[in-house]
């Protein structure tokens, strides 16, 4: 990128990131209590609502997750109906497929249970209803709902995406390009963070979601949108995620270790729906899109790539996250510190038997370039700019 395109980049980035400061944020609600399914349909009730669209993931369905939610609904005498065709990178027929059942069956709010598909998924039917005019198309990118979505209670069962405490749903168009609606609408308004729903998760997925958590922490910390409030926010989400990750996976029943990552997942949401991402999540996308890649799992194994090619201007930020997780270690230097943290989660994602490469096609590779640039040059603050050239060369890193 040559100087004066990257000096406008900048200038952009740090107007559109001043702006977004400004706006009218809000989080969600958090039910708890030992029964924080149960305050679901009370709360429905208080609102004077009628029917609930409830969006199920078919596998937390299928594992008998969703019954504490339905018999809450029974108990209280609230209206619902079930949409559970959730897939893994929701596609737009998926979305138009659960319009349609909440207008047929006159629906005025949404209750979602699951991964980060089904929330997704959610969120993108809520867009679509509040903007009857716009397709998901139209409303890819920044701020174009523009208005109210119906009430929305998110269960995540994972922990994470975060979604139940972001802006963003992402959606794979007919052309398998996956990309993100961001708009502040899309916040759910409840949040129920239930570590006994991510108990049964496999392993496979308590890693995956995991390092999900993680990429959204660390890219947000080293993001040029954060602010002190949330730098605190991140690293402290950071340090939970390093402390229990490996007790989550090793010992799924941990109800304490998943409580934990559940914290950890929302806190990491909020840091990068207010601060934005890098270039990790942009390229992840374009394995999803393309190949249907688990997030988490490509996210898992571009962070420490990417953090690598940024290089030196981000050892000041990861020395701190480095003696956050190592208080006691004796290195001293900003540089080994810095290299020392990305040794770290490499070192996860060996424990946790992620892998390293992906199965590329050779002729997709002009496609995620310009995909992942698109993405990361529109919407994130990175803390380094780069090229058509750097994104070539992370993809050729992955490649089989």
């Amino acid at each position: 990128m040559n100087k004066k395109a990257h000096f406008f980049r900048r200038i952009y980035m740090f107007f559109f990131y001043t702006f977004a400061r400004l706006l009218k944020w809000r989080e969600p609600v958090l039910l708890t209590g030992d029964n924080p399914i149960e305050e679901i349909p009370k709360k429905i009730k208080e609102l004077g609502l009628k029917r609930s669209l409830v969006v199920l993931d078919p596998i937390v369905e299928s594992l008998g997750l969703s019954q504490s939610l339905t018999h809450a609904f029974i108990k209280n005498d609230i209206n619902y109906k079930i949409f559970n065709k959730v897939k893994p990178n929701p596609k737009i027929s998926d979305i138009e497929d659960g319009l349609k059942i909440y207008m047929e069956n006159f629906c005025d709010s949404i209750v979602v249970m699951g991964g980060g598909s089904a929330l997704d998924t959610a969120k993108a039917i809520g867009a679509r209803i509040a903007r009857p005019d716009r397709t998901i198309e139209q409303m890819k990118g920044l701020f174009k709902v523009g208005k109210d979505i119906p009430t929305l209670f998110a269960i995540p069962t994972t922990a994470g995406t975060g979604s139940e405490a972001t802006i963003a749903s992402v959606v794979t168009d007919n052309n398998q390009h996956k990309y993100a609606i961001n708009d502040l609408h899309l916040i759910p308004n409840y949040a129920v963070l239930e570590p006994k729903l991510t108990t049964g998760l496999p392993k496979e997925i308590t890693a995956q979601t995991g390092m999900d958590a993680l990429t959204h922490a660390v890219e947000g910390y080293i993001s040029k949108g954060i602010t002190k409030k949330y730098e605190i926010l991140a690293v402290e989400a950071i340090k939970q995620i390093f402390n229990n990750i490996k007790q989550a996976y090793d010992n799924g029943s941990s109800l304490d270790a998943r409580g934990e990552m559940l914290e950890a997942s929302y806190k990491a949401g909020v840091v990068f729906t207010r601060c934005g991402l890098t270039y990790v999540h942009p390229i992840a996308h374009t394995l999803g899109g393309l190949y249907n890649v688990p997030h988490g799992l490509a996210n898992a194994i571009l962070l420490p790539i990417c953090l690598r090619k940024y290089g030196e201007k981000i050892y000041k930020k990861l020395a701190y996250l480095y003696d956050a997780i190592e208080p006691d270690s004796d290195l001293s230097l900003e540089k080994d510190k810095a290299l020392k943290f990305i040794e770290k989660i490499d070192e996860l994602n060996n424990y946790m038997n992620i892998g390293n490469k992906f199965k590329i096609d050779e002729n997709d590779i002009p496609k995620m370039i310009e995909w992942a640039m698109n993405e990361a040059n529109t919407q994130y603050y990175p803390p380094v700019i780069l090229d058509s050239e750097d994104i070539e060369e992370i993809i050729r890193e992955i490649k089989l």
